[in-house]
């Protein structure tokens, strides 16, 4: 029996709105009024189905509504709620209303019958392979609510990472690009300006003088050209990127850059593990584990071989001996595999590990922008330093030639 969403008006003439089941819109509309309730709106969540699928390329749920969605879930699965009056919750409490669409119609696709990961299938956008991977997974073991726990874990440990890794950016960025600028000003507008004024006497300015007007003179002429030039170097980067064998030696190089390589190894390897830990303990068998966990590596030179890794493993390997054999994850990953391995709790191994990267890699994070904003500062300093010392020289030779 289909379901129907509706607004409505009590006897106190207060607005209500919920679901309400019913073989038709008309007899819907009944039964609201056999409740003492004034229907003002009924749509039907089969209605909006195909304007949803239709606008998904523009909406979509976000990461972070659907790690915050994922952890109601679990909770309502929890506490006994049959998945349809989960749903139904999750629906009519969203405050977007794309979400309460999206919801109303895998609710609709669930009480036909579907079940819950088929339903989520329907919007890939909204909700990644990975993602109605696990939870296919929590319905084959029949454990649904214990799986969207561990899958709200997941989605909210890779949020925070990717909120870390950003935040470490951001200032940094933005202080360059500020000290760029002011730098940029001060040799284009400023120091032509200042200089020229001695240009009236005959007189040898200091070389260093000379050197800043130099490289004044160069940017003022060749500025633009070499803006433009970064743009398109960028732009050609950004396509290059998309060639999977450019991509590879590109991403084999970035992993041995000094910090960086080290703190994108440790983000992938933990994003690695903690998804393995989730798929694994919610039944999926092991090799359908690995090989989902292994999209989520960004790095393509990780991914491939992790993936011949996983080659090994179902030619009959050892899993930590075939990921010790990839050499792309840290040295401590793959001994806590191998002792999770021999005692039979390799998801909570997983899990351990996982925590332990993302303290690594957050502790670095942190270390590494302390000591690269002061490092910024000072050479900023130095620069505008040398700028101020080119200035200064020639006022002090032309008031000491003034006073002999």
């Amino acid at each position: 029996m289909p379901s129907f969403e509706y607004e409505a008006l009590d006897a106190s003439g207060r607005a209500r709105r919920g679901l309400i089941t019913a073989d038709t819109a008309r007899m819907a509309r009944q039964e609201l009024r056999r409740l003492l309730l004034t229907p003002i709106k009924i749509s039907s969540p089969k209605e909006a189905n195909e304007t949803t699928k239709r606008g998904q390329a523009r909406r979509k749920i976000s990461s972070g509504d659907l790690a915050n969605i994922t952890r109601q879930l679990a909770a309502l699965l929890g506490a006994s709620t049959p998945l349809e009056e989960a749903l139904s919750v999750i629906a009519l409490q969203a405050e977007k209303h794309h979400i309460r669409k999206r919801f109303l119609a895998v609710r609709e696709r669930v009480m036909e019958g579907w079940r819950f990961s088929d339903a989520l299938r329907e919007y890939p956008r909204s909700f990644p392979d990975l993602y109605c991977a696990v939870i296919a997974a929590g319905e084959t073991a029949g454990d649904l609510g214990g799986v969207l726990d561990r899958l709200a874990t997941m989605l909210e440990k890779n949020k925070s990472m990717r909120g870390k890794a950003l935040g470490a950016l951001i200032y940094p960025v933005v202080l360059v690009f500020i000290a760029g600028s002011v730098v940029i000003a001060l040799m284009t507008q400023v120091v032509p300006k200042i200089v020229e004024q001695f240009n009236t006497f005959d007189a040898q300015l200091p070389l260093i003088t000379q050197i800043v007007m130099g490289i004044s003179h160069f940017l003022s002429a060749y500025g633009g050209a070499i803006f433009l030039g970064a743009i398109l170097a960028s732009l050609a980067l950004w396509q290059g990127l998309k060639v999977p064998r450019f991509k590879r030696t590109f991403d084999r190089k970035l992993l041995g850059v000094p910090i960086i390589g080290k703190l994108l190894r440790g983000l992938d390897a933990a994003r690695f593990a903690r998804t393995l830990s989730t798929l694994f303990a919610g039944g999926a068998p092991l090799l359908d584990s690995l090989a989902s966990a292994n999209r989520t590596v960004a790095n393509r030179y990780m991914r491939e071989r992790l993936n011949d890794a996983i080659n090994a493993v179902r030619e009959g390997a050892a899993l930590s001996a075939a990921l010790k054999r990839s050499n792309v994850l840290p040295p401590m990953m793959t001994p806590m595999m191998a002792a999770g391995e021999r005692a039979g709790v390799l998801p909570t191994m997983l899990d351990k590990t996982a925590l332990q990267l993302e303290e690594e890699f957050e502790e670095a994070s942190t270390i590494a922008l302390r000591l690269l904003e002061p490092s910024i500062i000072v050479v900023m300093g130095l620069v505008i330093m040398v700028i101020v010392i080119s200035i200064l020289l020639p006022i002090l030779r032309l008031n000491s030639l003034a006073a002999g």
